[in-house]
């Protein structure tokens, strides 16, 4: 499983350089078959850009036809953010198989 580690700070001015670096990453999951997931764990100061980049990460892994597995470590604040913009339920922790 390919494990993507948000940074510690995600916010609009910081969003477009890691989905940019991740990009690669994600076209190797593909090559590889391997599941992404996106470790929130480390996200301490964001925005609703950093939830820009969760989507983009999920559309992306769709359109490559690789699973997503969610994310976790997702801190309350963002996790109330997602409700808010109604995108929790695409974030959601897959269990593994």
């Amino acid at each position: 499983m390919l494990n993507l580690q948000l940074p510690v700070r995600l916010t609009r001015d910081e969003v477009v350089g890691w989905v940019r670096d991740i990009e690669p990453l994600l076209k190797q999951a593909k090559a590889s078959g391997e599941t992404v997931a996106v470790d929130a764990s480390a996200l301490k100061q964001f925005d609703s850009s950093a939830l820009a980049a969760l989507l983009a990460v999920h559309r992306e892994t769709q359109s490559l036809g690789v699973t997503f597995a969610g994310v976790q470590g997702m801190s309350v604040t963002l996790q109330s953010l997602a409700q808010v913009y109604g995108i929790d339920e695409l974030l959601q922790q897959q269990p593994e198989r």
